[in-house]
């Protein structure tokens, strides 16, 4: 059982969300949809579940399913276990693709495609259905199975480039902000596929990946060096534009 309701809009409130997320990115942006009242169904791993359930601390020591970080992403969400290796399973899970709205996954491009559950094989059974897939690099080219890491993603992408001390080396963020920047634009490429799917009945395919969040994520960093080839730069707490060093 999870956490109850803090908060309720019922802007979605017809909506069924189908959860194949884990960690940090695919279930913030679930996370936004069931705060507006979607109905989220989250699937986990039998025996496992979401690799956050066991990141510490726990909220308290009865409880070793539940910890802070669990929580901070997985509010107004219900959830199952189903084993994608049966055929039971897999049964369960086209019928609950029939059901749903939506079906949000961040899997390993390919993997959902050889039990059965990738877009094209389910677009036929649920034309209305809107697939969010989310991945570190992207559906296609040379980097699609690399692994998909906030930490690894916002370092390829130039994040690390502009934190830090002036003149010294790379600062992590404290908190995985490229994973939380992408689930904040697939939910809003979500929230756009259902209003495009109110006009047309049709739904479709959404890709978000990491890398693509974290170059769009660096705005008028980007923009210097795409327009005058000015390379960003580490400036601690100071602002490369309007505080000179």
């Amino acid at each position: 059982k999870l956490p109850v309701r803090f908060y309720s809009s019922n802007a979605l409130e017809q909506i069924k969300v189908l959860d194949l997320t884990r960690l940090v990115a695919g279930p913030l942006s679930t996370m936004i949809l069931g705060d507006l009242g979607a109905k989220i169904i989250k699937v986990e791993v039998p025996g496992t579940g979401d690799e956050c359930r066991n990141w510490p601390p726990y909220l308290n020591n009865d409880n070793k399913e539940m910890t802070c970080y669990f929580v901070s992403l997985n509010r107004n969400k219900k959830s199952i276990c189903v084993d994608f290796k049966s055929k039971d399973g897999i049964k369960v899970m086209h019928d609950l693709v029939k059901k749903c709205d939506v079906l949000v996954e961040n899997f390993v491009p390919g993997k959902l495609e050889n039990w059965g559950l990738g877009y094209d094989q389910l677009k036929n059974m649920a034309p209305h259905l809107i697939y969010c897939s989310l991945t570190g690099f992207g559906n296609k080219g040379p980097y699609k199975f690399r692994p998909g890491l906030d930490v690894i993603a916002a370092s390829v992408g130039g994040l690390w480039q502009i934190t830090g001390p002036y003149g010294g080396g790379p600062c992590k963020p404290g908190v995985a902000m490229t994973d939380i920047a992408t689930g904040l634009y697939a939910h809003g490429a979500i929230l756009a596929a259902l209003l495009e799917r109110a006009k047309t009945g049709n739904g479709q395919k959404i890709d978000c990946n990491l890398l693509s969040t974290q170059i769009a994520c660096l705005i008028n960093i980007g923009s210097n060096y795409l327009n005058l080839n000015v390379e960003g730069k580490r400036y601690g707490t100071a602002h490369e534009s309007i505080v000179p060093m």
